[in-house]
Parts: structure tokens; sequence; C-alpha cells
């Protein structure tokens, strides 16, 4: 089997990112995006999904927020993929996983079609809104992460979250950890699969 491998650069004037991938790899990770919490739910990921993962922000208009650069390592990171996955022939396509941490169980549902969007169904409000982490990241930050990242890789991400925490990485921890091993299930080669894994013959 060739290689799944990608490297990609995104400059702009509000981020210069890079990301290096192996799907196929032993977990070996580098992460460096300047969000501490996203660091962590990144290196979570790639060792769930069994990925070699390098995702380095170079510069980010910091002194303005984080929103650029959570928004732009979510855009990379989905074209790193669909690009080390090619045409796509023999995956499995589909994957899901449900993780729980503490009283927290989330379920991630990807299905690698072409065609991207994200969905988060959120529990009645038992608990306050979880609070922001020390450098202000919030739900809403990862919510606008993994929308650049289903988009840019052509994949449909459902989530759902059966009770929030107040605190928020409670919440994100069982969600990255389950979109690492719902993905790899995703991404995996099946041998019964004879060419690309649509009734279409085709995914974008």
């Amino acid at each position: 089997m060739a290689q799944r491998i990608s490297e990609k650069l995104r400059k702009t004037n509000e981020t210069e990112i890079s990301v290096k991938l192996n799907i196929d790899g032993t977990e070996e990770r580098k992460i460096k995006t300047g969000i501490g919490l996203l660091d962590h739910m990144l290196d979570l990921f790639a060792y769930w999904g069994h990925f070699d993962l390098e995702v380095i922000v170079n510069w980010g208009d910091f002194n303005i927020d984080i929103h650029h650069t959570n928004e732009d390592v979510g855009i990379v990171l989905g074209q790193a993929f669909k690009e080390a996955l090619g045409d796509k022939q023999g995956i499995n396509r589909i994957g899901s996983a449900s993780v729980p941490m503490e009283e927290v169980t989330a379920t991630v549902t990807v299905d690698i079609s072409g065609r991207g969007s994200f969905k988060l169904s959120k529990p009645p409000a038992v608990y306050p809104a979880p609070e922001e982490d020390k450098e202000g990241y919030a739900m809403k930050d990862a919510e606008h992460f993994f929308e650049s990242f289903a988009k840019h890789l052509g994949m449909n991400l459902n989530i759902k979250v059966d009770l929030f925490s107040q605190d928020l990485h409670t919440n994100l921890e069982p969600i990255f950890k389950g979109l690492g091993i719902a993905l790899d299930q995703a991404t995996q080669i099946d041998p019964r699969r004879k060419g690309i894994p649509s009734t279409k013959g085709v995914i974008d």
C-alpha cells in the first residue's frame, strides 16, 4: 500500500501553519499551536487515531485573539487528511466511537463522504455553560475548529454529548479521543472493498 502522507503549509496575513501527517503512523506527535488546550486535544486525537501528526503554528495574530489560529489549524488539518487519503480507494469511509470521561460521554460519528458538514447535539442544560479555559478557549471555539476540519476534509462529522460538565476539558477530551478512534476506523483499508467506497464510484 502506498504511503498515505501529506505535508501542508498555509500562509495568510493572519497565520502561518504547517502540518505533517501520516495516517498509518505510530502515534508520533509534535503539536505546537500556541493554544494550550488545543495542543492537548490534538495530541489525544493523534494518539487515539494512531496517526503521526505534527502541527506547528509558526505565527498567528494572537495580539487580536485565538480565533484565526484555531480556525486555520482546522482548515490545514482537514486539507492534510484529504490529500493523504487521495481517491479514498478501499477505505471503510465510516467510523463511530463513544468515549466517557467522568460524567460525560461523547459519541462521534464520521463519514468521509466528500460532503463536509458538522453537527454538535448538545444536552439539556443540566450544568451552567462550560467555562472558558485560562486562555479564553471556549466550546464555541472547539465547534468552529470541528466545522473547519470537517469542511476541508469533506467529512460528515456528528458529535453527541449526553451531559455537559461545567469543566471544558472534561467535555472536550472524550470528543477528541472519540474523533481519533472514529477517524482511524473510517480511514482503515478494508481488503474486501474493491475501489472507491461509494455506489457513485467517486468521492469528491
